[in-house]
């Protein structure tokens, strides 16, 4: 079914009741909207638990943790880091645990179910690939790959295994995004011309200079290990505990932060990716011996897709922002914005005049009298039944979260649900390579300076 052809079939359905009797109003008052249901209020026996170890247990591996043990009917049993002090951490907050230094004991041991990989971003493809061939369900941070070919090569895997594999990126199972996409395919904005998107930060530790610990030595965090495929180069604390400043281990801004706007703008908007790739920006401020830019813009060409038409998108981040930073998604279309936070969704609907208005700044003021009266008749007879040129009243729609809610539980909670019972996964390796693809190809488009073109269907660069 073409876009047109499905939006005018949706917009029969009436799909997002309140959008439809909103028209033509202006609700200040916010909608809250339902959160999700749980795993659902079971009792498991301690046999029946899914059985987590955590590899990776720095910030958002710990992150993972408190949010994973929320989770019904699962617990947390061994933890994996090449830094001993995140272990003992580990240790403090859970309990009795199984502890290594080497990822493999973990994905040997028979009485693990599934694991979150949570280390710098060069070693997810080799230990997620492990662990899938390990039998293992996998749960991999963001992005799914450090390097745009190692991508397929986690798809296959995951396919031969038959294993759950979820990306973590969480938006993904937002109901904030969820909401956003009824509204999209609705047509509540019309139709989608660009989307005006950025995520900027304002602090130290927002522009990755984390804290390091004061007996980080080269032994403390087995240094030779860490490095694994990376470049052979002598031991730095930084480049363990800071290692998103570094092309070696990291995928810098775009990695880190293009892809959770990637993966909630085609969860919105259907899509499977842009063909299209330019990016500039560069190290404006944080000159600490990193390797990648503070300051990251990205323009994306996105074709017609039987979800949306051909649109276009501006991204950025910026790690100076001395407004304060932020994060939000501005999709612009013919009648309407509709601008997703990550805790709320704000519809303003204005319309596109396609009539153009004589009475205002227009070449009508530059014609004689007599050409000015022919004008107005015939311009009021050729517009008399041309209601598709009406702007449409000004309304207002707004969506917030309820308190407390979380995605990243409900990210965790869809994980547990495809482990137990086969819920589809939300996130998958494919998903993920699509999120990932564009976002890496930010990069290749900066260090080599070249628009790269980009294939969405086969997930490759052309």
């Amino acid at each position: 079914m073409s876009y047109s052809k499905r939006r005018q079939f949706l917009k029969n359905l009436s799909i997002g009741g309140i959008i439809i009797s909103g028209i033509g109003k202006s609700l200040k008052k916010p909608i809250i909207l339902e959160p999700k249901s749980s795993v659902g209020n079971e009792e498991f026996s301690a046999n029946d638990k899914i059985q987590l170890a955590v590899i990776g247990c720095g910030i958002q591996g710990q992150i993972n943790a408190r949010t994973a043990s929320r989770v019904e009917g699962l617990k947390i049993v061994a933890a994996c880091d090449l830094y001993q002090g995140r272990l003992d951490k580990m240790v403090e907050d859970y309990g009795e645990l199984y502890t290594s230094r080497d990822y493999r004991d973990i994905l040997n041991r028979s009485d693990i179910d599934a694991v979150c990989i949570a280390t710098s971003d060069h070693w997810h493809d080799h230990i997620t690939i492990a662990a899938l061939k390990a039998g293992k369900a996998v749960y991999c941070e963001k992005p799914m790959v450090h390097k745009l070919e190692e991508g397929h090569s986690v798809i296959k895997a995951e396919k031969e295994s038959k294993q759950p594999l979820i990306i973590g990126s969480q938006r993904v199972s937002s109901i904030i995004v969820e909401k956003a996409k009824e509204l999209f395919q609705s047509g509540a904005i019309g139709e989608l011309i660009m989307a005006d998107i950025n995520y900027d930060r304002s602090s130290a530790v927002g522009a990755w200079q984390y804290s390091i610990p004061t007996d980080a030595s080269k032994e403390a965090v087995k240094w030779d290990d860490y490095l694994g495929d990376a470049p052979k180069v002598p031991y730095e604390a930084n480049r363990f505990f800071r290692w998103r400043n570094y092309k070696d281990y990291g995928t810098g801004v775009a990695g880190d932060l293009f892809v959770h706007l990637f993966s909630s703008l085609h969860v919105i908007t259907g899509s499977i990716g842009p063909e299209r790739v330019f990016s500039t920006g560069g190290l404006r401020y944080w000159k600490d011996g990193r390797d990648v830019p503070d300051v990251t813009l990205g323009l994306y060409d996105y074709g017609a897709q039987s979800s949306h038409p051909a649109f276009n998108v501006q991204m950025r981040v910026n790690f100076a922002d001395g407004s304060g930073g932020g994060s939000r998604a501005r999709l612009i279309g013919t009648e309407g914005v509709m601008t997703v936070g990550g805790r709320s969704i704000k519809i303003e609907k204005v319309g596109l005049n396609n009539r153009p208005n004589y009475k205002g700044y227009d070449s009508y003021m530059t014609f004689s009298s007599s050409e000015q009266k022919r004008f107005k008749k015939w311009y009021e007879a050729f517009y008399k039944s041309d209601k598709k040129s009406q702007v449409i009243e000004p309304n207002e729609l707004d969506y917030r979260t309820p308190e407390g809610y979380s995605d990243h539980l409900d990210h965790w909670n869809n994980f547990a649900n495809a482990i137990r019972k086969g819920e589809k996964i939300v996130e998958d390796g494919t998903f993920g390579l699509r999120a990932a693809g564009p976002s890496l190809a930010t990069n290749v488009s900066y260090f080599e300076n070249r628009i790269v073109n980009w294939d969405p269907e086969r997930m490759k660069i052309e």
